[in-house]
């Protein structure tokens, strides 16, 4: 079976985790093993204990994140669903270290000193993997990284692709639903268009009302046409959950998409909350095509700034359009409407 790149995105992930957590764990056995216990039985009796118990709990997280039946899980109240967790990761962990004894062939079940310090540190372990995850689906990874390497204290000019999604008909459907329902609808929509994001390696630089931004810096992403592609993969996933939007809210969301490429500073900004901001031009003119979107009738336009250095996929089709004037820029903005192959 081909994995998707959000598959893949996810095992990378869990491997990294799952070996970090092996590596510690292995210090840690050693670290409280009995004086009289061979160095590689007490590395090994670590390494056990991660693959015991970070492994399941990793993979919850994961799948926990993913369509189905236990994303569904997070709807639950805070307090139920973290009570839940609390019982699965203790279940888990206590489960573990009995295996692992049972499978480094020590039958001692008793309570011991050992015992407990390996319950606490597993515990600290899953709190830690636990939080990495929620501040990673907070701030997005990439985000985590770069403000935990300081990529951005000192601000940087960059040349970057960027996608804003917006959903049509936002006013009138939240009318419609009212304000909870169109929230959870906002949701769905987006954890579509955050599907199609990890598909096309794009960064999710933040979400503004009923507004996606998505964005990207590597060149094979432009060359491979990934970015252009991405809000025709966007709307392939809405279709696919076509039936449960009807059954959950009566419609299919649909959205426009503006495409555009240049430069942009980006650099940490804030005290109190801090996050990476993109200033610059490249922006303001994104938003310029996305209002030309709802303007012209066509769902997604794209400059010929990112035509011109992307590759456009053979099942797509640039049409040009007259050019747009943006207030600011001496040129006429050249754009294009962007269509599948064979759709009206």
């Amino acid at each position: 079976m081909k994995l998707t790149r959000r598959d893949r995105h996810d095992w990378r992930i869990f491997l990294w985790l799952s070996v970090t957590s092996a590596i510690v764990s292995a210090y840690f056995g050693y670290a409280v093993a009995p004086p009289d216990t061979p160095m590689l039985r007490a590395f090994f009796s670590g390494v056990v204990n991660s693959v015991l118990i970070a492994t399941p709990i990793f993979l919850f997280e994961i799948k926990s994140r993913r369509p189905g039946s236990l994303r569904r899980l997070r709807r639950l109240p805070l307090i139920q669903y973290f009570g839940l967790k609390v019982l699965f990761y203790v279940a888990v962990i206590v489960g573990g270290l009995i295996l692992a004894r049972v499978t480094v062939g020590t039958q001692d079940f008793h309570f011991d000193e050992m015992f407990r310090n390996s319950i606490v540190f597993a515990v600290a372990m899953a709190v830690f993997g636990n939080l990495m995850f929620e501040m990673g689906g907070l701030l997005g990874y990439g985000t985590l990284k770069n403000l935990l390497t300081g990529r951005y204290v000192q601000p940087k000019r960059e040349q970057r692709a960027f996608l804003l999604i917006d959903m049509k008909d936002s006013t009138g459907l939240a009318e419609r639903l009212g304000p909870v329902r169109f929230h959870e609808l906002l949701n769905e929509f987006f954890r579509d268009v955050a599907d199609a994001a990890l598909e096309c390696e794009a960064e999710i630089h933040k979400y503004v009302g009923d507004e996606a931004i998505l964005t990207w810096t590597d060149e094979a992403t432009l060359k491979g046409g990934d970015c252009l592609a991405c809000p025709f993969i966007a709307q392939g996933l809405i279709a696919r959950q076509s039936r449960g939007y009807i059954e959950r809210f009566g419609i299919v969301p649909t959205f426009r998409a503006a495409l555009h490429y240049g430069e942009i500073v980006a650099g940490e900004i804030g005290d109190v909350r801090r996050e990476i901001a993109y200033v610059g031009d490249t922006l303001n003119v994104a938003a310029r095509l996305l209002e030309a979107a709802k303007a012209t009738g066509h769902n997604v336009l794209v400059s010929a700034d990112l035509i011109g250095r992307a590759t456009l996929p053979s099942d797509l089709r640039a049409t040009p359009l007259p050019t747009l004037t943006v207030r600011g820029r001496a040129q006429p903005l050249e754009i294009f409407a962007l269509t599948r192959v064979g759709q009206n």
